[in-house]
């Protein structure tokens, strides 16, 4: 006797009658996670096989694998940075300390994340200009700005004289230093046990701390 078909489940129809939209959201969604595992030299082929659809389905939505790779960024850096931070970085009313504890506070919350972390790191090693894109990103609305600050903290009268890279530094080793939490926890994969909100309060008040003796 042959064996009769079973039915699939509603689940299934469901997938395969997604709206376009849906489905784009959908593969950018499993495109996150896949590059974060693989890195960019995961192929679409591997990631249509985990999605349990034909490659032609990514294509359809996708005119290339690098238009994929260009809605992922969108996704998780773009989508993520949160403007009301350039307006809290320029706010004199409070010390530029505050200003920054609060900053990387929020910062970290939202990007100490698997897939955030490790696919900035596989940007970098990669050809892909993502991570480049972003780092501008941080040293137009972070870097240089505190820097400004900084100076204006300093000396309030000095609106003239440029930033120079050995300020940008300061802040740049500052940034890093922030970071690298979750570079050892996501990229490392070490047990980092530790409480990140006390780890980013520490790493400024030392910043402050020794920058005014770096700046004298």
């Amino acid at each position: 006797m042959p064996l009769s078909n079973p039915q699939k489940p509603a689940g299934s129809r469901r997938r395969k009658n997604m709206r376009a939209e849906d489905r784009e959201k959908q593969i950018v969604a499993e495109a996150v996670r896949f590059f974060a595992e693989c890195g960019f030299e995961g192929q679409t082929r591997e990631l249509a096989k985990r999605m349990g659809v034909s490659h032609a389905v990514i294509y359809k939505h996708f005119e290339s694998k690098d238009a994929l790779i260009e809605r992922v960024y969108e996704h998780i850096y773009l989508r993520r940075w949160n403007p009301d931070w350039e307006i809290l970085l320029h706010d004199r009313n409070r010390s530029l300390q505050d200003r920054l504890t609060q900053f990387y506070l929020e910062y970290a919350e939202r990007v100490f994340d698997y897939d955030w972390v490790r696919i900035f790191v596989s940007s970098g090693l990669k050809y892909y200009d993502l991570t480049q894109r972003y780092l501008t990103l941080i040293r137009e609305k972070v870097i240089v700005p505190a820097a400004l600050e900084l100076r204006h903290e300093k000396d309030p009268e000095d609106n003239q004289t440029p930033v120079t890279e050995q300020e940008l530094e300061l802040f740049w080793g500052l940034h890093g230093g922030i970071f690298y939490i979750a570079i050892r926890k996501f990229v490392y994969n070490l047990d980092v046990d530790i409480d990140v909100p006390r780890a980013v309060r520490s790493a400024v008040d030392t910043f402050f701390n020794g920058v005014q003796d770096t700046l004298k």
